[in-house]
């Protein structure tokens, strides 16, 4: 089943995303891959890519580790969408 993980807009357009990707010091497009990596280690992600740097982008979020307040602040996001 197809789901994009922060509400019907592009990541790009969050201010919330950016702020919490620049806070771990990573990109929005590793940042949302992580954020469905935290709720669920059984999703299966298949990211959309049109370039080898936005596919190196995603597969980078497996290894972020979110914070609590970090995850709670993304959840807010796809609340507000």
């Amino acid at each position: 089943m197809p789901f994009f993980p922060l509400g019907g807009f592009s990541p790009l357009q969050s201010s919330t995303l950016t702020a919490v990707a620049a806070r771990l010091r990573s990109t929005p497009m590793s940042v949302a891959p992580a954020r469905l990596l935290r709720r669920s280690p059984n999703i299966l992600l298949i990211p959309g890519t049109s370039s080898a740097a936005h596919l190196r982008e995603n597969v980078a979020g497996a290894a972020l580790r979110l914070s609590p307040e970090d995850a709670a602040e993304l959840d807010e996001i796809g609340r507000l969408g």
